[in-house]
């Protein structure tokens, strides 16, 4: 069973090309997470809001990555930090294309 995590929070920046540019090291070590599938970036530099989709192969691996994910934006100054961790209904997100794997 698959498990989306959805984080959000606001941020001053950097965004565009500069977060890029900036979170490389960062987004490869995300790779090395356990029970890690994959992960969509998400920014709005109007709203100074950022974050991430991310779909984990377990419920307590996205639990696991949420909790220490939490405490390094805190470390970075970031607050306002907004987690949800969803099942995902697989059969239907196949029929309508969504990147499941395994």
């Amino acid at each position: 069973m698959a498990y989306l995590l959805q984080v959000d929070f606001t941020m001053d920046g950097p965004f565009g090309v500069e977060m890029a540019e900036g979170l490389q090291n960062l987004a490869r070590s995300i790779n090395d997470e356990e029970g890690f599938i994959w992960k969509i970036w998400t920014e709005d530099a109007t709203t100074k809001q950022a974050g991430g989709v991310y779909l984990f192969d377990s419920k307590e691996s996205a639990e696991k990555y949420l909790t220490m994910h939490s405490a390094r934006l805190t470390s970075f100054g970031i607050t306002n930090i907004r987690g949800k961790i969803f099942e995902v209904n697989e059969t239907l997100s196949t029929i309508n294309h969504g990147p499941i794997q395994k």
